[in-house]
């Protein structure tokens, strides 16, 4: 904790905005340097770091021609150019294919390869995220995050500048703190240079999440706590800390530094107040973490060995040289503060009403008699017509509800089944009894957008917003536009995940 006279000064220092896009008057980094610890990577889609920054921040590859863009701040220091994204990407899908570093030092993320554990992409390699799968806005200036979905990764194995051995370093993440789940390993980080678990002590990564197989906090999670190889730390031990609470923020700022024979978790709400400490103390007394084996490659979504079951989203991050101190992070967190970080729309097309009873027709020439039903527990498409029997014209119909794990999104209940809800499983998408887990909830929430064929809606997952609904061979799936599944052939996608929302036939 710090005094209020020096929570001033952290404020006077960070903050000072203008209206031309340009957030603030010294960016993360700049205090960074001024605190005698510089950035060695600096990484964020949302906007610049550096007061001076203008280049790019981010690629962003759209699935019509496979062409792709860079998105640059509205001015220097300023917000990312979502307007320049929405235009590139109308019409389309986009990936975020590289975040590049702003330190100068070419850290740039790409596309994780595979390491101790095989990505679901060709050839192992991990998914690229949705380009715009988690917007915001930033002082009421649109934005995108980075949505990490399991199975989606971005690393450098060869970084440079980043801390090796024991060497000192500092890092902070700005995360979607309502994002997470107990997979291994939600990190953003130094890791191994081979994309394999070489040991105890050889990464020092933030992690974000709620896993219970090595260290916990307080409460039910998530927490932000420390992968330092073979062990999530919340403390000095891979036990409960009790000093680690759960977090409950939209946004939280996370933080994790590192010494010979030091460490420390700090961590807030990245919208409103002040960093708090969580642990500061000596390295795990586990062999291997004292003295540390940093290896210095940078690692974000996933752990060290390339682990692809967490999820989570990440805004911007960052990386130092040296150890830095706690008015330095006070002055970032106020420049945190200072940038705005607010929730925005995540639909867009023709809107739904809650409680209200809808049909879905597909729009591609073979099919536009044809509307998604259900057999069963399978959902496909069935051709139904106002003559169609009572039973057909149920199994047509869906009633709209409120998104089961996110209200600004959707979920859809059947009219004939009540209490059973559209879900994707393994990406086909099933009819099932709701469950009440928080899994069901994320695989049953949908979130529509204007139509990708300019008709009617299409409807987007929200905790894989790379996919979408798409009926192939009359079976419904959620697809992404040119993935490794058969039903992800980008040939007629944008007709196939185009839906035409009316009055339900019952």
């Amino acid at each position: 904790m710090f005094s209020r006279s020096s929570l001033e000064r952290a404020r006077v220092l960070a903050v000072g905005l203008v209206a031309t896009g340009s957030l603030v008057a010294a960016g993360p980094c700049d205090l960074y340097s001024s605190g005698g610890t510089p950035c060695i990577a600096a990484h964020s889609t949302t906007r610049a770091l550096y007061s001076a920054y203008s280049g790019s921040l981010y690629q962003v590859r759209r699935g019509s021609d496979n062409t792709t863009t860079n998105i640059a701040p509205l001015s220097a220091g300023g917000v990312a150019n979502a307007a320049a994204q929405d235009s590139f990407c109308a019409s389309t899908t986009c990936l975020i294919t590289v975040i590049y570093d702003q330190s100068g030092r070419g850290n740039h993320l790409t596309q994780a390869p595979p390491g101790g554990f095989n990505g679901p992409e060709s050839n192992g390699y991990d998914n690229l995220a949705s380009a715009t799968g988690a917007p915001i806005t930033l002082n009421g200036q649109k934005a995108y995050g980075v949505f990490v979905s399991p199975g989606t990764g971005y690393r450098n194995n060869a970084a440079s500048g980043t801390a090796r051995g024991d060497a000192a370093e500092g890092m902070y993440a700005v995360f979607d703190g309502t994002h997470y789940n107990g997979g291994c390993c939600f990190d953003y980080g130094n890791a191994e240079t081979s994309s394999l678990d070489t040991g105890n002590g050889h990464m020092e990564a933030i992690y974000f999440g709620d896993s219970r197989s090595w260290g916990t906090g307080a409460g039910s999670g998530p927490w932000i706590m420390a992968d330092l190889e073979n062990g999530l730390f919340s403390g000095v031990s891979a036990g409960n800390n009790a000093g680690d609470p759960s977090i409950s923020s939209r946004f939280v700022t996370a933080v994790v530094k590192g010494e010979p024979n030091h460490w420390a978790i700090r961590g807030g709400n990245a919208a409103s107040g002040s960093l708090s400490t969580y642990y500061n103390g000596v390295r795990p007394t586990v062999s291997g973490y004292n003295p540390m084996s940093k290896e210095g490659a940078i690692i974000l979504g996933i752990g060290g060995d390339n682990s692809v079951s967490a999820q989570g989203t990440f805004y911007e991050g960052v990386m130092t040289s040296g150890y830095p101190s706690d008015a330095t992070e006070n002055s970032v967190q106020a420049n945190i503060v200072a940038a705005g970080y607010a929730t925005t729309s995540l639909t867009s097309g023709a809107a739904l009403t809650v409680g209200s009873s809808i049909s879905l027709r597909a729009t591609t020439s073979c099919c536009t008699t044809r509307y998604i039903a259900h057999t069963g527990s399978t959902v496909n498409t069935q051709v139904v017509s106002s003559s169609s029997s009572t039973t057909l014209k149920q199994q047509a119909s869906w009633t709209v509800r409120a998104g089961l794990a996110n209200s600004a999104c959707f979920s859809f209940e059947s009219r004939d089944t009540a209490g059973s809800y559209i879900r994707h499983y393994n990406f086909e998408l099933l009819l099932n009894a709701n469950e009440g887990t928080k899994q069901f909830y994320e695989d049953a929430t949908f979130c529509p957008q204007a139509g990708l064929n300019g008709q009617g809606n299409s409807i987007r997952s929200w905790n894989y917003p790379t996919r979408y609904f798409r009926h192939y061979n009359n079976v419904a799936y959620v697809a992404s536009n040119g993935g490794v599944h058969t039903f992800d052939v980008a040939s007629l996608f944008n007709d196939d995940v185009s839906w035409v929302i009316s009055t339900g036939f019952a």
